[in-house]
């Protein structure tokens, strides 16, 4: 019997193209956008690491009052202080991460790669074995901390080594030192963090340390972390006890089990908002299939009336359609699969795009958790649209639905059921071009901030000069060379050199400043950034220059200088000029030492910028002269144009090749680039919710059309009659607009109710996001109002065509 029903559904299939077609697209759409959007939250949010009993790893982070989770980078004697006095963890280890090195082999070229220094018994706390060969222990790291082996990933085993036995024992030169090979990582082990593919691994004993730990079995994490914040709290008090930002801050136990948490941190807002769009999205071509099939199957009261006549049971019906709306849901689902492939390269192209120093690579594979996912949805999505129009089958009799005709099989149910699934989807529509609006104008918002930089007509040149045998005086000589060079390319208004621009995170690290004539209390101590600069790079970015002047090459030998922000400026000397004034740039005894007090002379205000994130307020930074400090193993080399700036890349690649004749070029951006990969979250939402509102939309328009045109259909011998009767078009067409216009002002109040409901949810999930307006709401309904009479303006004009005497001979 099933084989029967399914070949019956085939050929229904085949005997309306059209009907057919509609529906597979509307549910690919539907199927296909949850899919992708479930794999990608899958493989962010809940994809397990290969490693032993994942659920017991924790990772242990930083929370600074009102502040974003930070990786919690530890001093040594910190890390020691919860390794020997914690209860609550069988074993603790340690990492640092966004280590981007050069590696070679012996005769090979060197090459970009990402390293991960560990502690020596970071594999054994994981639980991992070894492909070939073994992999560290704490025996592995000498009283000097720097070890001279080094495990290989599978990947880089097999790219770089030919995938032999031989591999063992060869050396490999890791910013130019010699590293022996150990072992291979576990093929399916590709590093602790989701969206970074780890190549090496060289254990080290020092400071700083990143911190995972496995939890005993009996203890739970919030147990954990109290008891964490206890040793936390005490080593403070120890060390720091007159710092009150240290000793406000909290220590939290986040989940290791599925990677760490810095990309779960970064998308996992945007990627629930965007699991629940997508449901919603799937539920409106649910209900778009369902009006058509409820349609459909009044059009088939007659034909379900025969079968009744013939000795089939209200089960045989119900099943039978049921097989077409799963046969249907499947037939999507297939078309869905592919079109969510593409979907997700997109998606993985945005959210790769990312700043070089995170180098996010998301890997998204088959997997039997997405299959059993896509199968489910198929099964369900095929079982909701189907109820109504199997319920529907089964409800007549045979020999009153022989004798009905028109409309009157159409009870006053099921036209108001028919009517509010369509109302239903112009609510939802609502809802989801609505958000299109917010996060589309959002994303111009964030694009459009007062940077305090020019952020078009500005090329990046990143340069990797290590391979040149320069001495620091040499290279300088190189650099001005270099620079001259870049501003005689046509359509270059000015050059510069950095070691990073704005938004790259010019670090801090542990430094903070003594202010001439300033006495700054100890737990309010700034730590600005700290940005080494060439002359030239104010005026490159369009950073303003509020007072005094920039940096010049005479400036090499004299008197250190610096040129501050206005950020500085208001906290160190508030009200008053700082040019002239000195400050000495300090380390804290904390982690990254600096070196001794330096004292430097300020020649210049420069307005402020954020050298960190768009959302956060301008930061406080410091500007030295790259020359004159000798930081020439910086190496971004900032274009203003005056024309397209990709338009230069190739000139700037020759006179880089020309004057550095080794150096390596690693990458070619815009500063621009540089913004949208900063905000890639807000990328993301717009791109996505664009679709989704199109799509929305565009279902809506189909079901209300597809509800109209059954309509017309049924009521052709009534709009025959009252035609006879002295209706002329404009009757027929409003009669025909009267229910479009019901159906489409229900909708509306749905909507705006969804609106209404959904805008503070939004407004948590996404940083900086204030829906307050109501034009987001005004434009949705705008745009669905002209699609909903779009789509009911050709049934109504199909209506006014109706031939009285061709609908009262049907009669």
């Amino acid at each position: 019997m099933f084989w029967s029903d399914l070949r019956y559904a085939l050929r229904l299939m085949r005997r309306a193209p059209a009907f057919t077609v509609i529906a597979v697209l509307s549910l690919a759409l539907g199927i296909g956008a949850n899919t992708a959007i479930f794999s990608l939250f899958y493989t962010v949010m809940l994809h397990q690491l290969p490693v032993a009993h994942p659920e017991q790893l924790v990772e242990l982070l930083y929370k600074d009052l009102n502040q974003p989770r930070s990786d919690g980078y530890r001093a040594w004697d910190e890390y020691e202080n919860i390794r020997d006095h914690n209860h609550v963890f069988s074993a603790v280890t340690g990492v640092t991460f966004d280590n981007l090195a050069k590696a070679r082999t012996e005769g090979g070229e060197p090459e970009t790669v990402i390293l991960e220094n560990v502690l020596g018994n970071y594999f054994e706390v994981l639980g991992l074995k070894p492909a070939i060969g073994r992999l560290t222990t704490a025996e592995d790291v000498p009283a000097s901390g720097d070890a001279d082996v080094v495990v290989v990933s599978w990947d880089y085993w097999n790219r770089r080594l030919d995938r032999g036995q031989s591999a063992l024992g060869k050396r490999i030169f890791v910013n130019g030192k010699p590293k022996t090979i150990i072992g291979v990582a576990p093929r399916n082990y590709t590093g602790p963090r989701v969206g970074n593919r780890t190549d090496l691994w060289i254990p080290y004993q020092r400071e700083p340390v990143g911190m995972l730990a496995r939890l005993k079995s009996s203890v739970p994490r919030r147990q954990a972390e109290a008891e964490i914040n206890v040793l936390y709290q005490s080593w403070v008090g120890q060390n720091f006890a007159s710092n009150r930002k240290l000793r406000e801050r909290k220590v939290e136990l986040e989940p290791a089990g599925a990677g760490l948490a810095q990309i779960r941190d970064l998308y996992g807002k945007s990627l629930v908002l965007l699991v629940a769009v997508a449901g919603f999205l799937l539920l409106l071509a649910c209900i778009n299939m369902a009006t058509m099939l409820l349609a459909r199957s009044a059009a088939r009261q007659k034909e379900i009336a025969v079968r009744v006549g013939l000795g089939a049971s209200r089960g045989q019906l119900v099943r039978q359609m049921l097989t077409e709306s799963i046969l249907l849901s499947g037939a999507g689902a297939l078309v869905g699969v592919m079109l969510a492939y593409f979907a997700t390269s997109v998606l993985v192209r945005i959210m790769a795009s990312t700043p070089v120093y995170q180098r996010v690579e998301i890997q998204v594979k088959p997997d039997l958790n997405l299959l059993l996912f896509t199968t489910g949805i198929t099964v369900f999505t095929g079982l909701l649209f189907g109820v109504a129009p199997a319920w529907y089958a089964f409800r007549y009799a045979p020999a009153v639905a022989m004798r009905q005709t028109g409309a009157a099989g159409d009870t006053w149910f099921w036209r108001l059921f028919g009517r509010g699934l369509v109302a239903a989807q112009v609510a939802i529509s609502i809802f989801l071009v609505t958000g299109t609006v917010v996060f589309l104008s959002h994303l111009a918002k964030m694009r459009n901030f007062n940077l305090g930089f020019r952020s078009d007509h500005v090329l990046v040149v990143t340069v990797d000069p290590s391979g040149n045998a320069y001495k620091p005086e040499q290279l300088a000589a190189r650099y001005r060379e270099l620079l001259s060079r870049l501003q005689t390319i046509p359509g270059v208004r000015s050059a510069s050199v950095s070691g990073c621009t704005p938004l790259e995170g010019c670090g801090s690290g542990s430094r903070y400043v003594n202010a001439e004539g300033h006495l700054e209390d100890p737990n309010q101590r700034q730590r600005p950034a700290i940005s080494f600069v060439s002359p030239g790079y104010f005026e490159t970015l369009g950073i303003a220059l509020l007072a005094g002047h920039d940096f010049s090459l005479r400036d090499v030998g004299r008197q250190r200088v610096a040129i501050v922000s206005a950020a500085v400026a208001r906290h160190f000397f508030p009200g008053e000029n700082p040019i002239g004034r000195q400050v000495e740039i300090v380390h804290d005894p904390l982690p990254f030492p600096f070196g001794d007090e330096q004292p430097y002379e300020i020649i210049g205000l420069a307005g402020d910028v954020k050298p960190f994130e768009l959302h956060d307020l301008p930061y406080p930074v410091i500007y030295f002269n790259i020359f004159q400090e000798n930081h020439l193993n910086l190496n971004r080399f900032e274009l203003g144009t005056s024309a397209d700036p990709a338009a230069m890349a190739g000139a700037a690649r020759r006179a880089i090749g020309d004057v550095l004749k080794t150096a390596l070029v690693t990458k070619v951006t815009t500063l621009s680039e540089q913004i949208d990969s900063d905000i890639v979250p807000e990328r993301l939402m717009a791109t996505l919710s664009e679709f989704f509102g199109i799509l929305g939309a565009a279902l809506a328009g189909i079901g209300l059309y597809g509800l109209l045109a059954y309509s017309v259909a049924r009521r052709t011998n009534e709009i025959g009659i009252r035609m006879a009767l002295g209706a002329v078009t404009g009757d027929v067409i409003r009669l025909v607009l009267r229910d479009a216009i019901g159906m489409l002002c229900a909708g509306l109040v749905g909507g705006v109710f969804m609106v209404l409901w959904g805008r503070p949810l939004a407004a948590r999930l996404v940083q900086d996001l204030k829906p307050e307006s109501i034009v987001p709401l005004a434009i949705a309904g705008a745009a669905i109002t002209a699609v909903a009479l779009l789509a009911s303006y050709l049934p109504a004009r199909r209506a006014a065509r109706v031939d009285p005497m061709v609908a009262l001979r049907h009669e």
